[in-house]
């Protein structure tokens, strides 16, 4: 009885870190769409013309 809460305890921390390990990044963010008309960043609020 007392192995139980132990085992419990490595299986709860197994789990959390099998569910965390899916959750990384596959690269930096990059904007969808051509390069061309991409129109963010851009500087707020718009300047004056």
């Amino acid at each position: 009885m007392t192995a139980i809460r132990p085992a419990l305890a490595g299986l709860a921390v197994t789990l959390l870190a099998i569910g965390l390990a899916g959750c990384g990044k596959k690269g930096p963010p990059e904007a969808p769409g051509p390069n061309d008309q991409i129109i963010y960043p851009r500087t707020y609020p718009a300047p004056d013309r």
